[in-house]
């Protein structure tokens, strides 16, 4: 049984509308081992299909420059909701929302949220059909509840890797997050970006934890690989080759900044930012990612040198406070 809504009808009537001859499935990790099934059922179409089986890591991570070398005339991206504007290739996004029952985890919410009456809702495009089911039962309970709209992102409520101005633009009104998803990566991002006390929800596990003791150790990693970036003498500044992350312009200003403070900068353009591609580098004191912020957040202690966020280069170039980068989101693009 899928526990994902693959949406397959409106593919097949999608690619019928489109008239595609040629498709390539793009699917992130956890999403692949349906990959194949999903091929069959557009391939039984009469449609030359492709599966891209390099990462993806996102909806700013769509294959186009692997469609246009495959000759593709659509792109089939599951998982995510729209974010690169402008494809040179047709794209059909299809979310695939959980087919996974909350109601358990819920009940189990209510205790860790038993301090706090004005409560902020949020969530990924994976159980964004969850948000009015949630709202009414928080609500039920006692509790007022918020969700944000700041018209940035495709949902009302949803929070994506560099994105959290939903959360973000009701952050007076709250005392607390609630978050419905698997994974820690989209809730630390909130708690990173209110300072509110954020609960997790995860459905997949029947889980229910707060993160405040993983905020806290993730902030002093951070406060380490600021404090090492103040004696670097040669930085590096990455630049991400994928179409949601080439910020050129945003690196070309880095650079501008540490040669201001008498240091070497240096350009790296990458598509995949792993340790082991730092690795050789040798002569790089220390990283600032443009990038992806996830790349920064998910695993500091990996990387050799330090991989600061935009934000977190500022503070330790002086140019801003730890309290200012604090409010305004430590890895926020």
């Amino acid at each position: 049984m899928n526990c994902f809504d693959f949406e397959e009808e409106r593919i097949k009537q999608e690619i019928q509308d489109l008239g595609a001859k040629r498709v390539l499935l793009q699917l992130p990790q956890g999403l692949k081992p349906e990959a194949t099934r999903l091929a069959k059922v557009v391939e039984e179409m009469g449609v030359f299909t492709l599966i891209s089986a390099d990462s993806c890591y996102g909806a700013c991570d769509v294959a186009i420059d692997e469609a246009v070398s495959l000759g593709v005339d659509l792109i089939i991206h599951f998982g995510h909701s729209r974010f690169v504007r402008h494809e040179a290739v047709s794209t059909i996004y299809v979310e695939a929302r959980a087919l996974v029952n909350i109601n358990e985890s819920l009940e189990k919410a209510l205790q860790l949220l038993s301090g706090y009456s004005k409560i902020g809702l949020a969530t990924s495009v994976q159980h964004l059909h969850t948000l009015n089911e949630t709202r009414e039962f928080l609500v039920r309970s006692g509790k007022t509840v918020v969700i944000g709209d700041a018209g940035s992102v495709e949902h009302a409520g949803q929070v994506i890797g560099c994105d959290y101005s939903n959360v973000k633009s009701i952050v007076d009104a709250v005392e607390a997050y609630l978050f419905i998803g698997g994974g820690l990566f989209h809730a630390l991002g909130i708690a990173l970006s209110t300072y509110r006390p954020t609960i997790v929800v995860d459905p997949y596990d029947n889980r229910v934890f707060s993160l405040s003791e993983t905020v806290q150790k993730l902030l002093k990693q951070h406060w380490v690989c600021i404090e090492q970036t103040r004696n670097a003498k040669n930085i590096g500044i990455i630049i991400g080759l994928k179409p949601g992350q080439k910020r050129v312009e945003a690196a070309i200003k880095v650079k501008e900044l540490i040669e201001k403070h008498g240091k070497n900068a240096y350009l790296l353009a990458i598509r995949e930012v792993t340790p082991e591609a730092l690795l050789d580098f040798p002569t790089i004191d220390a990283y600032v990612n443009t990038s992806c912020p996830r790349i920064s957040l998910d695993a500091p202690e990996k990387f050799a040198k330090p991989l600061l966020t935009v934000n977190e280069f500022m503070v330790a170039s002086g140019e801003a406070s730890w309290e200012s980068m604090l409010k305004e989101g430590l890895f926020e693009k």
